[in-house]
């Protein structure tokens, strides 16, 4: 299952915008309203979890800088990634679009695609907090 986030417009320079999302615990900033948890677990990594759903531990994969950070599922249970793509504007302008992929039956697919592209949509809507 691939889905994607709006494309949004930070005024932040791509540089700027990455060092910030390099920085886990700067992810509670982006949060929606409903957050029931976070927790910051290491330098590269967090729990969160909302109102009804199951707690996550997002781990950070990989970074390309300033363009590209991935998040992965610390557990093999629910394999998924939440990568974000950041696009210099300008020097002081960026545009980040964040992307999730996951591995999951078509029931439990059904099941997350409406909650998971409401909360990568809040993600990104709520890249100006940084």
């Amino acid at each position: 299952m691939n889905l994607e986030s709006p494309k949004v417009t930070v005024q932040k320079s791509a540089q700027d915008l990455f060092d910030q999302l390099t920085d886990v615990k700067n992810f509670e900033k982006l949060m929606p309203d409903n957050i029931a948890k976070f927790e910051v677990t290491g330098e590269d990594a967090f729990i969160f979890g909302l109102k009804g759903m199951p707690e996550i531990k997002l781990k950070m994969k990989d970074k390309v800088a300033p363009n590209k950070i991935v998040l992965g599922a610390a557990s093999d249970k629910l394999p998924f990634t939440l990568t974000s793509k950041i696009d210099s504007i300008s020097d002081s302008e960026s545009a980040v679009q964040l992307f999730f992929e996951g591995e999951f039956n078509a029931m439990m697919a059904m099941m997350v695609k409406g909650p998971i592209s409401k909360f990568i949509e809040t993600l990104a809507n709520n890249m100006n907090k940084l």
